[in-house]
């Protein structure tokens, strides 16, 4: 039972990650606040490390929190997926002009969760 309480801890910090940033994506872009499209994107996906990393951090809180032990461990775990992830989306992205800002999701992924865990280990 422990087994699933750990990979559900995980899969809702994943949740909240994709839902926080998705969601921000999807409100930026009908407030018409944020455009990838213009032709110096710099600015907005600067704005979107901001929030993307704030969404991991709070991944990660929420992994911790619902993690059954050993929370530190859960929210690194969910830390290591986000890498991966975002490496596979360098990857597919390597003609992309600005590569940088899937290489600071790759910098930022693990970091991110684990301050998100430090925060619900002092909370």
């Amino acid at each position: 039972m422990q087994i699933v309480r750990s990979i559900l801890a995980v899969v809702a910090g994943m949740i909240t990650v994709v839902v926080l940033s998705e969601g921000t994506d999807f409100v930026l872009g009908k407030l018409h606040l944020i455009s990838f499209d213009g032709p110096d994107p710099t600015v907005p996906f600067a704005i979107a490390t901001l929030y993307r990393s704030i969404a991991a951090i709070a991944g990660g809180f929420v992994t911790a929190k619902l993690a059954p032990a050993a929370a530190m461990t859960h929210a690194i775990v969910l830390g290591a997926i986000g890498t991966a992830l975002a490496l596979a989306g360098v990857l597919a992205n390597l003609s992309m002009p600005h590569l940088w800002y899937p290489i600071a999701l790759v910098v930022t992924a693990l970091p991110c969760t684990w301050l998100g865990g430090r925060l619900a280990a002092k909370s």
